[in-house]
């Protein structure tokens, strides 16, 4: 009979020593998935407070742009940007700007300088303001003929235009501060909402786009 118990007791105990240890690195498991899910759970949160963030910036900055909408400009939701309203028609193969056109320029750049002023800015939002010249092609000739090549000269004929914007903006005095980038773009017979077939020649102008930089809002 002490011979059954002799050989029960170290059983027993090793039954417990290996109960024990199998509960520990339970334990040790349950604790490590919690403090990963805890981690996981704060993440979350901190990504959650930076959406929010953002996402009441752009409600921000969409209702400032919104007051764009004037005289001088209008927002085409077709390709979801505001443009310049009044049409600005250049000569066929000129970058100078039309006569008539200058004033109403001059006043819709004092008008969006002093509207992209009053923008809250505490955040440091920063904003690309983008004139970007155009070109039409010469409808006398084939679209694939070399006449109406998108080459170097027509990219810098379209740049020229723009160009032509902000000097005359730079002229008049008007000063943008550092969280408003102007900048001239050309892209000949490209870009997003041409005029096409008949009014071919309505590409020979320029349009202004104003856009947030994304990167910018919620640093």
């Amino acid at each position: 009979m002490s011979k059954d118990k002799d050989f029960f007791w170290p059983s027993y105990v090793d039954l417990m020593t290996a109960l024990f240890l199998i509960m520990l690195v339970l334990f040790v498991l349950g604790f490590k998935r919690a403090s990963d899910k805890q981690r996981v759970n704060e993440h979350l949160i901190s990504d959650l407070k930076v959406q929010v963030q953002e996402k009441r910036k752009l409600d921000e900055i969409k209702a400032a742009l919104k007051r764009l909408e004037s005289n001088y400009f209008e927002y085409n939701p077709t390709y979801k940007r505001y443009e310049l309203k009044f049409p600005v028609t250049f000569a066929p193969k000129s970058d100078v700007l039309p006569y008539e056109a200058q004033t109403p320029l001059v006043k819709a750049g004092r008008f969006l300088l002093r509207e992209m002023q009053s923008i809250k800015n505490d955040d440091n939002v920063q904003y690309l303001i983008v004139v970007e010249g155009r070109a039409a092609k010469d409808l006398r000739y084939p679209a694939n003929d070399p006449h109406n090549l998108d080459g170097p000269a027509v990219r810098q004929l379209s740049y020229s235009r723009a160009l032509s914007v902000i000097r005359l903006w730079e002229e008049a005095g008007l000063r943008f501060p550092s969280n408003l980038e102007v900048i001239a773009a050309g892209s000949g017979f490209r870009g997003a909402g041409r005029y096409t077939g008949s009014q071919e020649a309505l590409n020979k102008r320029f349009i202004i786009q104003i856009q947030p930089k994304i990167g910018s809002i919620g640093k």
